[in-house]
């Protein structure tokens, strides 16, 4: 069972939220809304937010800019998981990871059997870690992105929940970076 060490000082990060989609708009994208309101009710900093078309090179430079970024310690994106001709979000971004965080897809298609049963075999939900920047990919529905968030997500980006959490992997590289 999940633990917490209450007594420990929340540490906020700083997250970026990218959209991949080729329709959705500021005004439109719910699933990017979903993430921004969950980050910030987490008490964690929106550091920024995009949508890109799904395509590999213009998925590439934007998640590029924010792992070259110092202040941005989060990526989570939405879209472009699925099977599509157009969903490029995993052959854009896995090339980028130092480290591939092979448990998140896992948990997640195992967590959203519970909502979606046998559906979840066509999520190709994944996450990594690339310059110590931590990136999450999610589908672009708003239901799977408020899975990946409140039953995953939250606790691991959240430094008092034990037996361990990313935050503290986090914080020494950005130390390190300066």
């Amino acid at each position: 069972m999940a633990q917490s060490n209450s007594a420990a000082e929340f540490v906020a990060l700083n997250i970026a939220v990218l959209t991949v989609s080729d329709t959705r708009n500021l005004e439109t994208d719910t699933s990017g809304q979903a993430l921004v309101e969950r980050l910030q009710e987490a008490g964690h900093r929106l550091q920024a937010r995009s949508i890109v078309k799904d395509d590999v090179y213009q998925l590439r430079a934007q998640v590029s800019q924010w792992i070259a970024d110092r202040d941005v310690h989060v990526i989570l994106t939405t879209g472009g998981t699925g099977f599509s001709h157009r969903d490029s979000t995993p052959e854009a971004l896995a090339p980028l990871f130092d480290k591939e965080i092979e448990g998140f897809g896992e948990l997640f298609r195992s967590l959203s059997h519970d909502e979606i049963g046998t559906s979840t075999i066509q999520s190709r939900a994944l996450a990594g870690l690339a310059n110590g920047t931590l990136i999450f990919c999610l589908p672009g529905s708003t239901g799977a992105c408020r899975t990946g968030w409140d039953r995953i997500i939250v606790e691991q980006l959240d430094n008092r929940h034990r037996p361990c959490n990313f935050v503290d992997m986090l914080m020494r590289h950005a130390q390190q970076r300066g």
